[in-house]
């Protein structure tokens, strides 16, 4: 169940997600954003659904549309919240994965036994 972001928002996560990091959807990157926005200060929740709402139209329209947002402050907040969705090696419940670390083979011995617990941001 999400927190902060509404069905529009959620829908817009998610292919911003995927456009800025192909594959990501497997492992539910909107569940971990909208975790990210629930622990925010309210003035950077704000700022955060702005870059959001501001890139929503283009990111529905594909990649191309994307593409003309790249060098704006929005698209770089956005970008960063993907790749950390992704790259954190979250996969929400219920989510099929297999997580960033197992596709990118990042498996040092140290990385294996780290043992994920995504609790702190309200998620079981």
């Amino acid at each position: 169940m999400l927190r902060t972001l509404d069905v529009g928002r959620a829908e817009a996560v998610e292919a911003l997600c995927e456009l800025i990091v192909p594959g990501s959807s497997r492992v539910g990157p909107v569940v971990y954003v909208d975790a990210l926005l629930t622990r925010m200060p309210p003035q950077a929740r704000v700022g955060a659904l702005a870059a959001i709402d501001a890139l929503a139209p283009a990111a529905a329209e594909g990649a191309d549309a994307l593409a003309e947002h790249e060098r704006t402050p929005e698209f770089g907040f956005v970008r960063a919240l993907a790749i950390e969705a992704y790259y954190s090696d979250f996969v929400a419940p219920g989510s099929d994965g297999p997580g960033a670390w197992a596709e990118i083979d990042f498996n040092s011995p140290l990385a294996t036994r780290l043992a994920k617990d995504w609790s702190y941001l309200g998620i079981a």
